[in-house]
């Protein structure tokens, strides 16, 4: 079943327990279409685009992810529901998890960051060269780069990614380069509407809700420092490393990433 509520486009499956999915920032919400596939025998699945991405209406302005979430989340008519979030989407998730509660059943956080999060050390050279590309206006040198970084992983060669990969790359890629050419990051991101105040970072403490964080083992060290994070702060929180991931693995592993994800909503939902 599909959805549009606010310009943002919700796609519905299955039913059961209700799970809802929110993709990272540099692909849409397709990027959750094989997990999806896989657990909608026993949970009623959600996904959407946010704004500027994907089949929703472009961003016209800056825009507050947390609020965006709750709009998605009451329009399901469910109560509360598992949230899941990768990258920016978990950090979304874990914004709209300690401001309303009471909409969130359990929180899994994938190669997720609490805002508030300080990076430390130096920009690898991937991401200087993608934003020299994108300030130059060179799209597809910038949409490339953030495939590498992103989904290849910092050190690893796609030449030797087998066919599954391959084909999760390219659909990655397409994702990618619609985001790019759309600007979505300038318009709605660079500057963010109402930050959570105080921001995450010192809040994990507060978080009731049973958690799961997942990271992928070729992702940054940054990101994975940041998962470490999120697991040692929440309460209860349990912590699944991802061999051979980066940043996206449900959408590189998966039928993995369903199995962990399935055998964790199997606990909170008892």
């Amino acid at each position: 079943m599909e959805l549009c509520v606010d310009g943002i486009k919700i796609e519905t499956e299955g039913k059961g327990e209700p799970v809802l999915f929110v993709h990272a920032d540099f692909v849409d919400g397709g990027m959750w279409r094989p997990v999806m596939s896989l657990l909608a025998e026993d949970y009623a699945v959600a996904r959407f685009d946010k704004r500027g991405y994907g089949s929703s209406e472009p961003a016209a302005g800056p825009i507050c992810r947390r609020r965006e979430l709750e709009t998605v989340v009451r329009a399901l008519g469910v109560g509360h529901v598992h949230l899941v979030g990768c990258s920016n989407g978990g950090q979304s998730a874990l914004d709209l998890t300690l401001e309303e509660p009471g909409l969130v059943r359990s929180l899994t956080l994938v190669n997720a960051s609490p805002s508030g999060f300080q990076f430390e050390g130096e920009i690898p050279p991937e991401v200087a060269e993608m934003m020299a590309a994108a300030a130059r206006g060179d799209r597809a040198a910038a949409s490339e780069l953030q495939i590498r970084i992103w989904f290849d992983g910092l050190g690893r060669d796609p030449d030797e990614l087998p066919p599954e990969k391959l084909a999760a790359r390219a659909e990655a890629s397409r994702m990618n380069r619609a985001f790019v050419d759309r600007g979505t990051y300038g318009v709605a991101d660079a500057a963010p509407l109402d930050p959570l105040d105080p921001p995450a970072v010192g809040r994990l403490s507060e978080v009731r809700a049973p958690t799961l964080v997942v990271s992928g083992s070729l992702d940054h060290s940054e990101c994975r420092r940041a998962a470490r994070a999120l697991a040692a702060g929440i309460p209860g929180a349990r912590l699944r490393i991802m061999e051979g991931c980066a940043h996206v693995p449900p959408l590189e592993s998966p039928r993995d990433f369903a199995a962990i994800l399935a055998d964790f909503l199997g606990g909170a939902a008892a």
